[in-house]
């Protein structure tokens, strides 16, 4: 058989390749997608705390120096300030008014927010079906949950009690201090709310409540660094949360609106294809069922592109948890990420969102002057904030023996590298630098 032909549009994007790179000029400057030039990234993430990741997932990552990002629910750990709780109305006042008037759009989101604070456990689960239906746009049937509720509730049906949801109780055993020491190894924690509240069936006032005050209890306990990223409960990309949301954390998970990315969900069947943004931020959820080699395709993928985002979603570990993953096939796939890490970024999800919106930020401006090239820098973004180190990439001109790189007061040899068509240097800068000098001599 003979081998298939390349296509027409594979051999016009092979072709813009090269004239693209055989226009580049000594003097060039340009930032590179990925630190290192890398080839894409990987970020590692942990839904809802769960102690399990703590004690059998952790040491894995440690052992292969890997990052993460563990999205917390704060409202549960000992020592929290805030705690789960309906900001409203008394809720003996919203019972008794559902034994007259049924659940319509005027009062859904009051009934479905107090839900879970009625005083009965049980209530919580109620809440997080009504709120899936509400956001599927199956209004009638939320309505109809809510008045099934409030009814058991007048009947009293329920035990007495508060009862939270399963991913809080699931993070037993977790302290702060556990998450200090864990943080100070170079992991990142983030926010996935107080109480893991259901947030499209919530009044904007529980949203925010949920939302800021999960950011102040970690800027308590862990510090400021740490409010940066947000993961709203259960994925939602509901877009009444996602604006509230988005005035409270510079980064979320569930969506980043930006005009440069394309965004596939972690039930989205698609794949990463080919799209005219800069980057892709591919979520992918690993379940019980989900093959390893399925898995490990995903890693290839992002290998084999340029543009490419793998960002893993990871809920409960042995036994414990949302799809719970046995430790043992987490060091298995783990071990395949760290192998294929001379050509993937694997950093945490903050760092990457960081890195990506510093790219797309700065403007380079570079100019060859006799034996230097002066680069001039300008980032619109907070420095302070934004502070993950940029890879520019400078072209050189071909009889040069040395390069030196400098900026400020310092003065760095550069080595002199080799692409497909010119020579090179590379380094790493923060934002706030302005300006860069790269020298022939000292």
């Amino acid at each position: 058989m003979l081998p298939a032909k390349p296509s027409f549009l594979f051999i016009i994007a092979l072709l813009f390749v090269a004239l693209s790179h055989a226009q580049v000029k000594p003097g060039h400057a340009e930032i590179t997608k990925w630190p290192d030039d890398k080839k894409g990234a990987v970020s590692i993430t942990y839904d809802d705390g769960n102690i399990n990741q703590f004690k059998y997932a952790l040491p894995v990552m440690e052992r292969l120096k890997l990052p993460a990002t563990f999205f917390i629910i704060t409202g549960g750990i000992p020592g929290s300030k805030y705690h789960g709780r309906f900001i409203g109305r008394p809720v003996k006042t919203i019972i008794a008014e559902s034994a007259n008037m049924p659940t319509n759009a005027q009062n859904f989101l009051e009934r479905c927010s107090a839900a879970g604070y009625l005083g009965y456990k049980g209530t919580i689960t109620y809440h997080t079906k009504a709120a899936s239906l509400y956001d599927e746009g199956k209004t009638k049937k939320a309505y109809l949950l809510m008045d099934t509720l409030y009814a058991k509730v007048r009947h009293h049906d329920f035990k007495p009690g508060y009862q939270p949801c399963d991913e809080v109780l699931q993070e037993k055993g977790s302290t702060w201090a556990d998450f200090r020491a864990v943080a100070a190894k170079g992991y990142e924690f983030a926010s996935h709310s107080i109480t893991h509240a259901s947030m499209p069936a919530l009044d904007s006032v529980n949203i925010a409540y949920e939302l800021m005050k999960s950011k102040t209890e970690i800027q308590d306990e862990l510090g400021a660094k740490y409010t940066f990223s947000a993961e709203v409960p259960y994925g939602y990309e509901n877009a009444r949360v996602m604006s509230i949301a988005y005035r409270i954390y510079p980064a979320l998970r569930n969506r980043m609106p930006e005009p440069w990315l394309k965004e596939i969900d972690r039930v989205s069947n698609q794949t990463p294809g080919t799209t005219t943004k800069d980057y892709i931020q591919w979520q992918r959820g690993a379940t019980t069922k989900t093959p390893l080699p399925l898995m490990q395709s995903w890693v290839d993928t992002a290998v084999n592109k340029n543009n490419t985002w793998l960002v893993l979603v990871i809920h409960g570990v042995d036994g414990l948890g949302y799809e719970a993953l046995p430790h043992s096939l987490l060091q298995q796939y783990f071990d395949y990420i760290k192998a294929r890490q001379n050509k993937l970024w694997i950093a945490t999800f903050g760092d990457v969102t960081k890195y990506m919106r510093e790219r797309e930020a700065t403007k380079v401006e570079s100019s060859l002057q006799r034996d230097k090239i002066v680069i001039h820098l300008n980032c619109r973004l907070e420095d302070a904030v934004y502070n993950v180190p940029l890879m520019i990439k400078i072209y050189v001109p071909n009889n040069w023996k040395k390069a030196y790189i400098m900026y400020g007061k310092h003065v760095q040899k550069a080595s002199i590298l080799k692409d497909d068509y010119k020579n090179y240097v590379t380094h790493k800068i923060n934002n706030n630098y302005k300006q860069i000098i790269v020298s022939s001599g000292v």
